[in-house]
């Protein structure tokens, strides 16, 4: 099969969704099938490309012709609210951009979000099949967002929209896959998704490469007599690192054998490193940024924390799982499914600072509990994520979605001769 891999957002990325379109593209390869990768080029938006063709096209070519089309006064519903705005002339940039790439030589599309779905479902050949990968709850995530950073008069309009725009993205392939029950319950029950066009399909990992990851050096070493706290992850307010660090204030005022290492980069890196600031962490708290070396920082780590105020199933917890690593994580979307309470991790209410103090207080107190934690998430994680098993459901998925598309298609012809 040739398989394109597509997403909305730009890639290569410090995420999730980049990590499983890079592993699961090198296991497809590996059984025989032709895969390209696509996406936004940065995060600005700048250009849409094929990664590993090298084929790109500039936004700046396409936005004068969308906005002399799509202008207020033909479409002003658009101007009502700036991120549906925003959105929208993003999302037929990159609807232009792969319409110019052409889709003709693919067998199956497999998206990465609503927002490709929506797109590529509008121009897609009549025998290209359509699958989709929903990494999360995009309306979910707005919805939060605009009580805080997207808050306008007009933020109800933003929150219908983006709603419309889950149901499409979900509704548009022939099998959209989710990795958890949590993400597949929302979409039926709150959306009216249909559950049978969706397949549970939980994450696969290459668990070999990683362990030999975690061998490899880094730049950065661990102080003599300090234990590690780890966050790695986008620095957003969904993930909640402001959570993390309010307690980390709390906690020096108990205990000073600590360090948190801060992986990651995003819009909230200057008001976290204020707040470190006001809370007196600077010494206590290391911002280290992007970083390909993630592996190895995590094998030093003793503990792992996501304080997330919305997750699916974060790659980084996976790892976390499998260096052998204490986990303290948010008690919300899928994380319940993969971290069991007092067994293979501890989980938290979402922003309870007071609980996360405690608990991380409580793991550097208590060296045989979180050796324990450790060792059990271990060996959940080598059983549960293999990156084969994974690759053949996705493969089955892919020729049943094909199946369908071409049945759909002859059916079509059919009607169509009848009707001459």
């Amino acid at each position: 099969m040739k398989i394109l891999l597509a997403t909305y957002w730009h890639v290569p990325h410090l995420g999730g969704v980049w990590g499983y379109m890079v592993q699961l593209r090198e296991k497809l390869e590996s059984l025989g099938h032709e895969v390209d990768l696509l996406g936004y080029g940065d995060e600005a938006g700048s250009f849409v490309h094929i990664v590993n063709k090298n084929k790109k096209l500039q936004s700046d070519k396409l936005l004068p012709l969308l906005q002399a089309m799509l202008n207020p006064s033909n479409y002003p519903a658009i101007y009502h609210n700036e991120l549906v705005k925003y959105t929208e002339f993003r999302r037929y940039v990159f609807e232009l951009s792969v319409a110019y790439f052409g889709l003709d030589s693919y067998d199956v599309v497999h998206t990465q979000d609503v927002i490709s779905t929506a797109a590529i479902q509008r121009i897609r050949p009549e025998r290209t099949a359509l699958v989709a990968s929903l990494h999360g709850c995009v309306a979910h995530e707005i919805r939060m967002q605009l009580k805080t950073v997207h808050k306008s008069a007009t933020s109800e309009i933003a929150r219908e929209y983006y709603n419309q725009l889950e149901y499409i993205g979900a509704t548009s392939a022939e099998i959209t896959v989710v990795a958890n029950q949590w993400l597949k319950n929302i979409l039926t029950d709150e959306f009216r998704v249909p559950s049978d066009r969706m397949k549970v399909i939980h994450y696969g990992y290459d668990i070999g490469s990683f362990l030999k990851q975690l061998k490899t050096k880094s730049t950065v070493t661990r102080p003599p007599n300090k234990k590690v706290i780890l966050y790695s992850g986008r620095l957003v307010e969904l993930k909640g690192v402001q959570h993390l660090l309010d307690a980390l204030g709390k906690l020096k005022d108990k205990r000073k054998d600590w360090i948190c290492w801060i992986v990651g980069d995003g819009d909230m890196r200057l008001e976290l490193d204020l707040q470190c600031k006001v809370l007196r962490l600077e010494k206590d708290v290391v911002f280290l940024g992007k970083r390909d070396d993630v592996p190895s920082l995590m094998a030093q780590a003793d503990i792992f924390v996501l304080p997330s105020m919305i997750e699916n199933q974060p790659l980084s917890v996976i790892e976390a799982q499998l260096a052998g690593k204490a986990i303290i994580a948010s008690n919300v979307g899928g994380l319940p499914e993969i971290i069991k309470h007092k067994d293979t991790g501890l989980l938290v209410p979402p922003g309870d600072v007071d609980k996360l103090y405690k608990y991380l207080d409580r793991l550097l107190a208590d060296d045989a509990l979180r050796r324990n934690l450790g060792s059990r998430a271990n060996q959940w994680a080598k059983s549960y994520w293999s990156l084969d098993v994974m690759a053949d459901q996705i493969v089955g998925v892919y020729q049943s979605a094909i199946e369908k598309r071409r049945l759909l298609s002859d059916d079509r012809h059919e009607q169509e001769m009848g009707q001459v």
